[in-house]
């Protein structure tokens, strides 16, 4: 298999919205599409986690929602901060099924027929809600660190930690590169757990890959947890799902990702030990296993033949 890195960004289009994505590396294998969390890009998926990925026997290709990276950004200031446009009872900008029909152009352009869904954050909640708007073009989804895509306004609100939110909120640093570096490192600091080292200067260049800084921009991160779900349960999902959440998550509690496991017939939970919300290296492999082992119990259960990992 290919090694990962940096592809050529290409673009989908979802009506007047352009979705940019990029293929990350193994060619010829099982194809999965990651999805990222709120209001920060594709880039933000680190190089050894796709390399995990790509060892494994997928193909990785990885996508910025809109708002967010180098796809189209919505106009409208959105609410005063994301969580007031949490609760709201309207979409200001866009629903949430315009954002799981963003994943299916990502995979009309690739020319997928069907993909495994990996989402962490809100993207978990985008590839819940993808595989119950579009089943047929879902083979299994990986839920990371997320909360319960089905979930309504005011439920949404006992599973986030408002503390954290606030201490988010209350960050301030210099405008322009430097400024926008230190701040990356200080918001994953904040949600990610004191039990494994934070590898800095991999923060730093993560965020360095972008060209605005997604963490700063509040009115796209309103506009995206503003968008509304008026779909189907999650006891609806008959498909395979994995359900992963740090034990240690400081800004989503675990009941989240118990919600949202006991919701879906047949859903695996996984529980990571000591894991904030910010999934640090040393948990990669177990993660790529587990997903390993999802996609084969979904080739078991369709019939479709599945990539086997490399010797």
């Amino acid at each position: 298999m290919e090694a990962p890195g940096p592809g050529r960004v290409r673009y989908a289009r979802n009506g007047g919205v352009r979705i940019a994505f990029e293929e990350l590396g193994g060619a010829g294998g099982d194809p999965l599409l990651l999805i990222m969390g709120l209001a920060v890009s594709r880039f933000w998926w680190p190089d050894a986690l796709i390399a995990e990925f790509i060892g494994r026997g997928f193909h990785v290709a990885a996508y910025d929602q809109r708002d967010a990276g180098q796809s189209t950004h919505c106009p409208g200031a959105g609410a005063a901060s994301p969580v007031a446009a949490l609760l709201r009872r309207k979409s200001p900008a866009y629903t949430a099924e315009d954002m799981t029909d963003d994943a299916i152009a990502v995979l009309d352009a690739l020319g997928w027929d069907s993909a495994h869904l990996f989402g962490h954050s809100m993207g978990g909640q985008v590839a819940q809600r993808t595989a119950l708007r579009h089943p047929g073009r879902v083979r299994a989804i990986t839920s990371s660190s997320s909360l319960p895509g089905d979930i309504g306004r005011i439920g949404a609100a006992r599973y986030v930690r408002l503390a954290t939110v606030a201490r988010l909120a209350r960050m301030r640093f210099p405008e322009g590169r430097e400024g926008d570096l230190d701040l990356a490192v200080a918001a994953i600091r904040a949600i990610a757990s004191p039990a494994y080292p934070l590898d800095k200067d991999e923060v730093r260049r993560m965020a360095g890959r972008d060209q605005v800084s997604g963490l700063r921009d509040t009115a796209a991160q309103s506009r995206q947890t503003g968008a509304k779900w008026h779909g189907g349960r999650l006891s609806q999902l008959r498909g395979p799902a994995l359900v992963l959440h740090g034990a240690a998550d400081p800004l989503l509690r675990p009941a989240a990702g118990r919600r949202t496991a006991a919701a879906i017939a047949g859903a695996r939970l996984v529980i990571l030990p000591g894991v904030g919300h910010y999934l640090p290296a040393e948990v990669y492999p177990q993660v790529a296993t587990e997903v390993r082992a999802l996609a084969d119990r979904a080739g078991a259960s369709t019939g479709t033949p599945q990539s086997t990992t490399p010797s």
